[in-house]
């Protein structure tokens, strides 16, 4: 890989966007859906705090307003996912999340052995930890809006007490809002996925480093991304 002009970085590293040749990782579809999903569970997750952590609800008040902005929010939350099915490049990321391959077991088990090189962790488009998170989040978003349904309306399955749906959707609850923090962290280590993720795109060293079955796998979409890049500067 070329270093860019004026670049002081060693070769090869990822701290800094490389500003030569780079690759479309998101359409402005998914980064909408993305960013509206990721506001929306803050909003849900924020207001629950509100309402369950007596300190701050305390501090808080209107407890009848969190009430409202927390059921709403979380009515909300399928609709940015249910509109990004109308995109295609949506779909089709979809549908890798959903497409578990040979190398995502070998990624696994570098992660059961502490292997932290990116040679040992092979990925495509998406990591096997990302389609895990992704998988998991969905069902469990599923799961919350059911029994936050059921604690609303009390008499949609008379056979599942109200007791019931409170104590799942309370423990669920703080599970995503581990697995949602454990996501931030991650993402607050790559500089670089944050920017994928704010402007679409990546360098291309990025994706030889830690998505290098991409590139094997769709290297047409790439070099259609490098044009371009090149045409928008």
């Amino acid at each position: 890989m070329r270093s860019t002009a004026g670049s002081t970085e060693p070769t090869g590293t990822v701290e800094r966007p490389e500003h030569g040749r780079r690759i479309r990782r998101f359409s402005t579809a998914e980064r909408m859906v993305h960013r509206a999903t990721g506001h929306l569970m803050l909003l849900c997750l924020v207001t629950a705090a509100c309402l369950y952590l007596g300190p701050l609800a305390q501090l808080v008040g209107r407890r009848h307003l969190m009430v409202t902005v927390h059921e709403w929010s979380g009515i909300a939350l399928p609709v940015p996912f249910l509109l990004g099915l109308l995109s295609p490049a949506f779909r089709a990321d979809l549908r890798r999340l959903n497409r578990f391959a040979v190398y995502d077991r070998q990624w696994l088990r570098a992660v059961r052995r502490r292997r932290t090189s990116p040679e040992g962790r092979p990925a495509g488009k998406f990591n096997a930890g990302q389609k895990l998170y992704a998988g998991w989040i969905a069902g469990a978003v599923l799961v919350m809006m059911v029994t936050g349904l059921l604690m609303w309306f009390m008499g949609l399955l008379p056979f599942i007490s109200r007791t019931s749906a409170i104590f799942v959707h309370d423990i669920l609850a703080w599970a995503i809002t581990f697995a949602v923090l454990g996501h931030l962290r991650k993402a607050f280590e790559d500089p670089e996925a944050r920017l994928g993720m704010r402007t679409g795109y990546v360098s291309f060293a990025w994706v030889q480093r830690h998505h290098s079955r991409w590139l094997r796998e769709e290297p047409e979409g790439d070099a259609c991304a490098d044009a371009a890049d090149r045409g928008a500067t």
